[in-house]
């Protein structure tokens, strides 16, 4: 017990440096760097989804360099094609042969910025690298580094250029999240930051690519109660019984719902999981894995507030 317990200590720890150093670019958004990291202790893909301006883009770029890991940045535009991304082969004239040329896919945190602006064909040139960590090029399967991430962002007020992600590349996303507007002191001290050089230029790597890798397996040994995962079972098991839901979570929404929940309470400083720590996590997890009917849309009704009623209605466990 007090090796686990000095393993969720370390977590707490390295989180918390983590979280002061993306601090110094992205202000005010303790909370959401929070459940960024939730997402990478347990190798878990995020997508940034909010207004332009908001620092969708500077919370990425920080967060991979805090983590002192191999980074890359694609930026997307309806041009981009898949070779682009994931590599193609390349004739070799002095060995009179094809090789491979890695795209920017390989890296251990690639940032797909604007992702909605490539078009379906390219967008789902990360299906396999998201889901399986391999990119496969004329039969030849090339394993990606590890660990890999896939941070992407979007601005979801945007139609002109843009196409919607399809509901499996959603999917493959462990979490959804929104930054928002600033507070009012937030902002303030947004705009007494010198003028000079990005602030993502301030961040500094506080662990190594092989500590986080020691994290992350820490993360797996945080206690889960019997009656919390009959718990997640009976939440997303609601999604897809709801009236104004059209098609509810998979089971992969459950996984990362529990497995999200390790890293959280692990992130607390705790050796065991919450319910708290379920409900916390279940609209980031679940609301973009669910497709509402018309009538709920038309209503105005949407993912999140749906969650959030079936949370108000599933028992919480009280005995564990």
């Amino acid at each position: 017990m007090l090796e686990t317990e000095t393993a969720s200590t370390r977590i707490a720890d390295k989180a918390r440096l983590i979280a002061d150093s993306i601090e110094t670019a992205v202000i005010g958004k303790r909370e959401i760097v929070e459940l960024a990291l939730t997402a990478i202790l347990v190798e878990g893909h995020v997508l940034i989804e909010d207004i332009p301006g908001v620092g969708k883009t500077t919370l990425a770029k920080s967060l991979a360099k805090s983590l002192g890991c191999v980074f890359k940045r694609i930026q997307f535009t309806p041009d981009l094609l898949p070779a682009d991304i994931t590599g193609t082969g390349v004739f070799n004239q002095k060995d009179s042969q094809f090789e491979f040329r890695e795209g920017p896919v390989f890296a251990n945190i690639v940032l797909a910025d604007e992702i909605n602006r490539a078009s379906p064909k390219t967008q789902s040139s990360l299906l396999e690298c998201m889901e399986e960590g391999q990119v496969t090029s004329d039969g030849i399967t090339y394993e990606l580094p590890h660990p890999f991430f896939v941070i992407a962002t979007q601005n979801h007020i945007e139609a002109h250029g843009t196409y919607p992600l399809p509901e499996a590349q959603m999917d493959r996303f462990l979490m959804r999240i929104s930054i928002g507007y600033p507070g009012r002191d937030e902002e303030v001290r947004i705009l007494s930051r010198p003028s000079q050089g990005s602030p993502v230029d301030r961040v500094e790597p506080v662990i190594t690519r092989d500590e986080l890798i020691a994290l992350q397996a820490e993360v797996a040994d945080v206690y889960v109660d019997p009656s919390l995962r009959d718990y997640v079972v009976d939440i997303v098991a609601a999604t897809r019984t709801h009236p104004m839901a059209q098609f509810g979570a998979s089971p992969r929404g459950s996984l990362f719902l529990l497995h999200a929940a390790q890293a959280y309470a692990g992130l607390k400083g705790r050796t065991y999981v919450l319910p708290d720590d379920v409900k916390r996590l279940a609209k980031p997890v679940l609301a973009h894995r669910i497709i509402l009917r018309p009538e709920a849309r038309a209503k105005g009704t949407t993912a999140e507030m749906l969650v959030g009623e079936i949370l108000s209605q599933i028992p919480v466990p009280v005995t564990m």
